[in-house]
């Protein structure tokens, strides 16, 4: 008679062949974020700029906080943090890790857009 097995096959793995497949996603996931990368910085870039000119429109045309003016953006816009430097009448926008712009305060033009480094 043939002796039956107890437990799991011989050679079977802890994970019951799912490791390959989480693996194979994985990489997929990678490649993906890897070919959305410059979309990601590029719309960081857009939105940290944006919020940099509304937020010295609002400090500095409108006189308000910079915490009201935080308030005014659109939705969506929860990563972008804006700083004031009041020395200089500028604020930076920033979306961390991946952008950051300033404005700066330039009297009867309004708030203009510093040049991208």
């Amino acid at each position: 008679m043939p002796r039956r097995l107890h437990g799991r096959r011989r050679g079977a793995s802890r994970w019951g062949g799912c490791l390959p497949w989480a693996a194979g996603f994985g990489v997929l996931l990678l490649i993906f974020l890897i070919w959305q990368f410059p979309s990601f910085k590029a719309q960081a870039e857009l939105g940290s700029a944006y919020a940099a000119r509304v937020g010295c429109s609002c400090r500095y045309v409108q006189g308000r906080s910079l915490d009201s003016c935080q308030t005014d953006f659109e939705p969506g816009m929860e990563l972008v943090s804006l700083s004031d430097d009041p020395a200089t009448k500028t604020v930076t926008g920033s979306v961390p890790l991946l952008a950051s712009r300033s404005a700066r305060y330039a009297g009867a033009n309004g708030c203009l857009i510093n040049p991208a480094p």
